[in-house]
């Protein structure tokens, strides 16, 4: 066993890959038994998002696609996947929402990371950090990418957006703008105009694409 799935175990009020937690539904209150499904990873372990035990269930109203889908790690080689989110369907027709434990990125490296790994499966194997700015932000770099990773408490603002798009323009390279804290709304609008792809490093490390650029990018390079 892996030292993730050991620690996994010993996290108090954590249900570890093929365990089952009670779920009684908030509406009718019936009294269930749900166990994790468990998916294939690359590396060929099970990998099964960590249930919470103990944890309320939350009823769907309206689907929304992310939170569809949860980051799980496998704990045979730690890389981080996205998942289908743990559901389960009561008889009285209620749809439930099974909470997981979430992967955090625990440091401000850790987002960098994410941000980096992100590019390398999008199509830049090649992109590495390049050195840290003189302010908040990290660049990272590769042939036909230029990117910045904004660690600041701050959203990000359009002055810092042209200042990428410009950087790209000179190396005829593609954008891609992540940010931990998002952007104002200048900052989005001047992005579209200028077709710079704006991404959001969610609190598990995750980019998610918040303007049209970046879903075209994550599209077209997946």
């Amino acid at each position: 066993m892996g030292e993730q799935a050991r620690c996994a175990r010993r996290d108090k009020g954590v249900r570890a890959v093929g365990e089952s937690v009670p779920v009684r539904c908030p509406d009718c209150g019936h009294s269930h038994v749900f166990t994790v499904s468990a998916y294939p990873c690359p590396c060929g372990s099970a990998v099964s998002a960590p249930l919470v035990m103990g944890a309320p269930p939350i009823r769907i109203v309206r689907r929304t696609w992310d939170e569809e889908w949860v980051t799980v790690s496998c704990t045979g080689c730690g890389r981080r996947d996205q998942w289908p989110q743990p559901e389960l369907g009561c008889p009285c027709g209620a749809l439930l929402r099974i909470p997981v434990r979430p992967v955090t990125a625990g440091t401000r490296c850790d987002a960098v990371n994410s941000a980096a790994l992100y590019l390398r499966e999008i199509g830049f194997p090649e992109v590495l950090r390049s050195g840290e700015r003189p302010e908040t932000g990290v660049d990272l770099r590769g042939p036909g990418i230029v990117a910045r990773v904004d660690l600041g408490a701050r959203p990000a603002d359009s002055r810092a957006v042209e200042c990428l798009w410009l950087n790209a323009l000179t190396e005829s390279a593609v954008s891609a703008y992540f940010s931990l804290a998002g952007y104002v709304d200048e900052a989005r609008e001047r992005a579209d105009t200028l077709g710079v792809p704006l991404f959001l490093l969610d609190p598990t490390g995750v980019p998610r694409p918040v303007n049209g650029p970046a879903a075209e990018l994550d599209r077209s390079h997946a």
